[in-house]
């Protein structure tokens, strides 16, 4: 039996091979792209997963309800409060959210290491990397100590064992290696060496209930402890910052707390950090998972599309197989029977799709990885449970339709012919292709909306103008607070150099969301955190800032490097008139005068609410001097390529020989902030012509079929003398309906979908009507011009041919 039904399928398959052409590349495309994104889906929800602790981890935050901002950092006092004063705290362990970059010395040799991670000495026992070498116990008792990750070691040393070898670095810190650990590409931490030196960070803030600096990582005896240490560390900060520091300002704690929110203590768990999180300090940093589920619900309505295409095609191709059924039935096959064969036909299709689907993924996936920008691998043993998965379902969906319209055929009816007047096959057809309609409606919509979105930000005045200037990083951390200084040694060597116009320092980096510190103050009875912008004289003319009140900072004037400051605009907005211009106030014990209020300007993300900022001399704030990051260059638009080669030589030779030399330009710096969201855009540009295609192809072949029914029809109207207009609106007519009819359906949802999207940007475009008579319009064009070629063409057949048996 089965080998007759194979037969009768490859026989059916030939016999109408566009049919079948059509439908195994629409299902092989829908296939691809769920494929896709469930590898995506996979690799992002693996994180931190395979940590055996994962549920007893915490990453620790620092809450402002009413400022409504979650910190993922901590005070040093708080883990060690809370180890003393509860024995349901395992223990903690503080980390740096980032990777630094540092030259060492091993044997005479010189090497330069990227992506070390400084933590406390406990680390691999919250981060249980495996030992390949060496002893973690070693790692664990001793400070200043050194942990590589194993391929990073034969980088290094070959194959030589690292274990017991001394590295030394900037300022002659002899560190043994004690281990050599493998990675994990699953973890929210990824370092090619880990070293314990947080110690060294800490020293400097011991005690300090208002200084936030790494993250910190708590680990608990049960989880069912998690509101009860969360209380006790909100009860921490009451007792030693909100209680103390309203003694020490003479304040009521009802009248500080009205200042100076009191800090509620937030466990967020370690296996949430990636993608179920509003903020994390976790190197590899947090995924997108709006994107993620964006990606993946727009794949399966892609397959939703592909399964109705074929829907479509199979029950419109089925009234050519009706007398087949008919006779199959009379010849005693049941009706189980019928079902058994169309459900085996439709697996046959899909697993030749399948193949397909994965010669596609194979091609493409370095395409999708640079899209996504990752490094997905398809493992075929551990996918298989989410093959078989899209398989049931492609099988489920697109078999058991078409299977159960066909079993229905009365026979009787099939065999006189009748059965092109059942209407039940019509409706379902017009059905499935209004729900293409709708779906291709709202991918047109979508994708429109996103691409304006993604215009406005990339047009939208960011408040600086970044053209022609460089960013180099700066570290030279040997210099510690002398780093400023040195700086203005070669400032004035830079300018010597053709094709440079001026040259700036900063401690942030234009494209990042953070100044890299920030400071509360408070003016009368209003406080406000703003970040901490220290910037050499006459940066903000160099980037073309605007200065709204009051004056830039000015070398001529003393005051201006001891005393003196800025703001911008969202700063004094929330001031109002409580700080003018000339105003002096208190930061930091520091008295302090305001002078300046600048226009304000992206320093991050555009779709992001600009923060308070201070504008401030180096000289100022001495301890900012060790943070000069960035040193920002503006070059003629002139031989630019020779101009920085000078700059290149100039700065290996003259300012810093260890590391290697590193630029950007500003304006790329800028563009890479708001990467995930040009991904998006990208995504749906792609997705709209792939929709757009399946259901052109699904219209064609289904209207194809549909006229071809009517030729007779078509004939005996030429006959009576119709014309070809008159004929082409009766057979495209039904089409308009159906495409008007899909596109109403996808209005409400496409909305409101599209309200919850924009909701991520602070600056946003409105929704607006007439991208809606852009989908309709597109939508009907096409629908249209699919139709009317196929209904022309019918207008031109021989009518002899099909009234010469009347």
């Amino acid at each position: 039996m089965l080998k007759n039904w194979f037969k009768i399928y490859i026989h059916n398959a030939i016999k109408n091979k566009w049919f079948t052409l059509l439908t195994i590349l629409g299902l092989a495309i829908g296939i691809t792209g769920v494929i896709f994104s469930t590898l995506y889906w996979k690799d992002e929800t693996s994180y931190d997963q395979w940590n055996t602790d994962k549920d007893l981890i915490y990453e620790t935050l620092s809450v402002f309800p009413i400022a409504g901002e979650e910190w993922p950092t901590s005070v040093e006092p708080l883990p060690r409060y809370l180890k003393e004063k509860s024995d349901k705290v395992e223990n903690y362990c503080w980390f740096e959210g980032w990777y630094g970059r540092e030259t060492f010395y091993v044997d005479k040799k010189k090497v330069y290491i990227e992506g070390i991670v400084s933590t406390d000495q406990n680390f691999f026992d919250f981060i249980p990397f495996k030992f390949v070498k060496g002893n973690v116990e070693d790692f664990r008792k001793n400070k200043y100590g050194i942990a590589l990750e194993e391929n990073e070691a034969i980088k290094l040393f070959g194959n030589q064992n690292p274990v017991g070898k001394i590295l030394t670095n900037y300022d002659g810190r002899k560190m043994p290696i004690y281990g050599v650990f493998k990675g994990n590409k699953f973890s929210g931490f990824q370092p090619k060496m880990v070293v314990s030196n947080i110690y060294t960070r800490l020293d400097d803030v011991k005690d300090n209930w208002g200084s936030y600096g790494p993250g910190l990582l708590i680990k608990l005896k049960d989880l069912k402890y998690k509101s009860e240490i969360e209380k006790l560390g909100t009860d921490l900060f009451y007792v030693n910052n909100t209680i103390k520091n309203a003694k020490n300002e003479g304040m009521s704690i009802e009248e500080f707390s009205k200042i100076y929110e009191p800090v509620k203590v937030k466990f967020q768990s370690l296996k949430d950090s990636r993608l179920n999180a509003k903020v994390s300090k976790l190197p590899e940093g947090m995924g997108n998972m709006l994107f993620i589920q964006i990606n993946l619900g727009l794949s399966y309505l892609i397959l939703i599309l592909s399964i109705i295409n074929y829907i479509n095609l199979s029950t419109a191709q089925a009234i050519r197989r009706a007398k087949e059924v008919g006779i199959r039935k009379i010849a005693g096959a049941s009706k189980r029977n019928i079902i058994l064969q169309f459900i085996i036909e439709t697996t046959i299709t899909t697993v030749i799709a399948f193949f397909v689907a994965l010669a596609l993924v194979e091609v493409g996936l370095s395409s999708y990885n640079q899209l996504i920008n990752k490094n997905l691998e398809i493992d075929f043993i551990s996918f298989i449970p989410n093959l078989l998965l899209i398989f049931s379902i492609v099988v489920v969906l697109a078999g058991i339709f078409p299977a159960i319209y066909v079993s229905n055929f009365k026979e009787l009816n099939v065999l006189k012919g009748n059965f092109s007047r059942s209407k039940n096959g019509i409706w379902l057809r017009n059905s499935m292709l209004v729900l293409q309609f709708s779906i291709a409606t709202f991918f047109i919509v979508g994708g429109t909306f996103v691409i304006q979105q993604m215009n406005y930000l990339a047009n939208k005045d960011l408040g600086f103008s970044g053209d022609q200037i460089i960013s180099i990083r700066f570290r030279r951390q040997d210099l510690g607070e002398r780093k400023f200084d040195f700086y203005k040694s070669f400032q004035q060597d830079l300018l010597k150099i053709k094709g440079v116009q001026a040259v700036n320092a900063t401690v942030f980096t234009f494209g990042s969301n953070s100044a890299g510190s920030n400071t509360s103050f408070r003016v009368k009875d209003k406080q406000l955190v703003t970040e901490n912008m220290a910037i050499d004289f006459g940066f903000l003319d160099m980037m073309k800032i605007k200065v709204i009140q009051g004056r830039d900072l000015n070398p001529t004037i003393s005051s201006d490097t001891i005393s003196n400051v800025l703001i911008n605009e969202t700063a004094k907005n929330y001031f109002g008139e409580s700080l003018k211009i000339n105003d002096e106030f208190y930061w930091n014990d520091q008295k302090l005068k305001l002078v300046g209020v600048t226009k304000d300007f992206n320093l991050g993300q555009p779709q992001l609410k600009i923060k308070p900022m201070m504008f401030f001399n180096f000289k100022v704030v001495k301890w900012l001097n060790a943070n000069v990051d960035n040193i920002i260059i503006k070059v003629d638009t002139k031989d630019t390529k020779q101009t920085i080669d000078n700059i290149e030589k100039f700065w290996k030779v003259k300012v810093d020989q260890d590391y290697p030399f590193e630029y950007d330009f500003v304006d790329k710096q800028f563009a890479r902030s708001y990467e995930n969201y040009t991904k998006q855009e990208k995504m749906f540009k792609i997705l709209n012509v792939v929709v757009i295609t399946i259901a052109l192809f699904g219209l064609f072949a289904l209207s194809s079929f549909t006229i071809e029914r009517k030729y007779k029809e078509i004939a005996i109207r030429k006959v009576l003398g119709a014309e070809t207009g008159s004929l082409l609106k009766i057979l495209s007519k039904q089409y308009i309906y159906l495409s008007v009819i899909g596109f109403a359906i996808a209005i409400v949802p496409s909305y409101f979908l599209m309200q919850m999207w924009l909701e991520n940007f602070a600056y946003r475009i409105s929704i607006s009507i007439w991208v809606y008579v852009f989908a309709f319009v597109l939508l009907l064009s096409l629908t249209l011009l699919v139709v009317l070629l196929k209904a022309y063409s019918a207008t031109r057949i021989n009518v002899l041919n099909y009234l010469k048996y009347e």
